[in-house]
């Protein structure tokens, strides 16, 4: 899997070059323990560095950074071409001569052939990568579809730094850790902060399907780095493949679209199998995962290895439908019981694993089921990718339903209505102010923010910082989409699941050095399933019908029919409880006044009504608590050097 670091420098000498890139190298190596490479050239002010996680090809061959046969070009390169195999006997046919049999030097070939972007464009996979053109002197950025592999990009001084985690950037020595308090307050919204955004000021995640070129030009010149990320050129669109798919929707029956499905996530399924050491997958007993399992176990001529996480509470607990799922299939399953200890033990590691504060509360289970798969295998399969493409949450049709009732009344009427809530709730954090919000909704993209957010006034709570509009928002805005079903899908797809989910599952396998592969994510199947008319994936009441259908191949529905638990963990008891003492002490007016972020009386006041059990604020002081933690290990790390 891997990851890179490195910078664009016009004023360096080699020592100092090797010196910086070993330091933010060094952070890194969870992602890449098996080895370790360093490409520069000082006149040209370039440093790239490599740690690499051996997966395809384990031979020296496969080493990183690595230079084109030709000689124009160097890539650092995180991620896998699933397809490399079809791209290799292409190229081959054209008289390229391989040293390996890895995707990183077949990659070198497709684009030393047909240059970068019509290479991307015929790639099928999770990447980012850095692309070094020495008769150029242009630096190319890019980031896959879906955006699998994270990418962040800034200034540090005079140079211009990039690495596959913010704490690479915080190790070279010019780089400023100043918190954007814009970000901070989407935050405080989201639970983590949405692309471009980064914590830092004046640092900017690379949006998916994009490409970005920086010439040394820009170094002397001092390009902004917002004037970068307004640069960047797509080289896939999720709203022109969503715009695309409800225009020109697929015209066969519910069975043959059933078809086309299986075989193009079966084919998705396969090409992630490829892999040089031990494989398995990520089994949670639902629609998802169950498909994917299915799908490897009918391609392994040996039990595929599964792995679940189980819990005592049985609100969370999945384990018996995934057992159960696993002696259907006859897989090789491993499951782990974990107590409530079990996971508060691993609270306190979330800021080291999360380069960039994250406030998913799933990130304790998902932690603990790649470390138990690591045990194991190398890679896993995961299920990740359904409820978003296949109508799975029941946000959509509680939105629909929101929306549709608010059209039909009056604006004014509207208007009365939501003063009148807004002065009887308690805070605008409260139920009746929530409402209000959901009545004043000026489109579906409104309501749609209100459903996902954990903070709806972040702004109150800090001292300073003006909420930004994400990207995503005028994305969905903008996007020629039927019905509020779709555009809430796509929304969810270019936001919630690219930052939340995705963000989420690699730093926490990444932590393990584990690679984990989504095959529902295939682009392919991206595609078809923009394609397929909204009633093929839900009823109005329950969504996944059609993968269901597939699923039903495999696993009788018996097994699988059962209402959607979440992943997530009990928080509320938690700080009420055995966190109260760690809360307490992020919490506290004088670490608060410290900080200089949080309005100390607002954050003190919520987290009074928690412990009174007037309220439940868990949700809002997560957030909170999920930053202070993070904020005081980046500064631990920083005061040790």
């Amino acid at each position: 899997m891997c990851g890179f670091t490195g910078f664009l420098s016009k004023d360096m000498q080699a020592r100092d070059m090797a010196e910086i890139l070993g330091r933010m190298s060094a952070p890194l190596t969870h992602r890449g323990p098996d080895g370790h490479g360093v490409w520069m050239d000082a006149p040209a002010g370039i440093g790239l560095a490599h740690r690499r996680l051996a997966v395809i090809d384990l031979s020296e061959h496969a080493k990183q950074p690595m230079e084109s046969s030709c000689g124009r070009y160097v890539l650092a390169y995180n991620g896998e071409i699933y397809n490399f195999r079809t791209l290799r006997a292409d190229l081959e046919s054209s008289g390229a001569v391989f040293a390996g049999t890895g995707d990183t030097e077949v990659l070198l070939f497709a684009v030393s052939k047909w240059g970068l972007k019509k290479a991307l464009a015929k790639c099928n996979g999770m990447f980012a990568l850095a692309l070094w053109d020495k008769k150029e002197r242009v630096l190319s950025f890019a980031r896959d579809r879906m955006g699998k592999k994270p990418l962040y990009y800034g200034r540090a001084g005079n140079d211009l730094v990039f690495a596959s985690e913010l704490s690479a950037l915080c190790a070279h020595p010019g780089f400023t850790r100043e918190i954007d308090r814009s970000a901070l307050a989407l935050f405080l919204r989201y639970s983590y902060v949405p692309a471009p955004f980064s914590i830092y000021a004046g640092v900017y995640k690379l949006m998916p399907g994009t490409v970005l070129e920086v010439s040394f030009d820009d170094i002397d010149k001092r390009t902004g780095v917002d004037a970068l990320n307004r640069r960047a050129d797509p080289f896939w669109s999720a709203r022109g493949i969503a715009e695309k798919g409800v225009q020109m929707p697929f015209d066969g029956s519910m069975e043959e679209a059933e078809q086309a499905l299986h075989d193009l996530l079966y084919d998705a399924v396969g090409s992630r199998m490829i892999s040089d050491v031990p494989l398995g997958a990520l089994l949670s007993g639902g629609i998802d995962s169950s498909t994917v399992v299915s799908m490897m176990q009918a391609q392994s001529p040996r039990p595929i290895k599964t792995f679940t996480i189980g819990f005592s509470n049985p609100t969370m607990n999945e384990a018996n439908h995934a057992a159960a799922v696993a002696r259907h299939l006859g897989t090789d399953h491993t499951e782990l019981y974990v107590t409530t200890e079990n996971l508060l033990d691993v609270v306190p590691d979330m800021p080291k694993i999360y380069d960039e504060p994250f406030a998913d509360s799933s990130q304790v289970p998902t932690f603990l089921v790649s470390r138990l798969a690591r045990e194991n295998v190398t890679v896993a399969l995961t299920g990740d990718g359904g409820d978003e493409l296949f109508c799975g949450y029941r946000r959509y049709f509680r939105g629909a339903k929101i929306w549709k009732a608010n059209r039909s009344i009056p604006r004014p009427v509207r208007i009365c209505a939501a003063g009148a809530l807004k002065a009887l709730s308690w805070s605008p954090e409260g139920r009746l102010a929530a409402h209000a919000q959901d009545i004043m909704a000026e489109s579906i993209v409104d309501t749609y923010v209100k459903r996902i957010s954990a903070v709806n006034a972040p702004e109150r709570l800090l001292i300073a910082g003006r909420e930004s509009v994400p990207g995503y928002v005028r994305d969905a805005l903008d996007a020629s989409l039927p019905d509020p079903v779709s555009c809430m899908m796509f929304a969810d797809m270019i936001n919630y699941l690219t930052d939340d989910l995705l963000a989420k599952v690699d730093r926490a396998a990444m932590a393990v050095s584990l690679e984990l592969r989504n095959p529902i994510l295939d682009h392919r199947v991206v595609e078809l399933a923009w394609r397929l008319p909204l009633w093929m994936k839900t009823d109005g009441k329950t969504g996944k019908i059609i993968l269901k259908k597939v699923l039903d191949r495999y696993v009788p529905r018996e097994i699988t029919d059962r209402p959607k638990k979440g992943f997530g963990a009990p928080t509320f008891d938690w700080l009420a409880g055995p966190l109260r003492g760690w809360a307490e002490s992020l919490l506290s007016e004088d670490a608060l006044a410290a900080e200089g972020l949080f309005a100390p009386g607002r954050i003190r006041a919520l987290w009074s009504d928690l412990l009174v059990k007037k309220r439940k604020n868990h949700h809002i002081l997560w957030n909170v608590l999920m930053f202070r933690a993070w904020n005081e290990h980046q500064a631990d790390r920083a005061a040790r050097g």
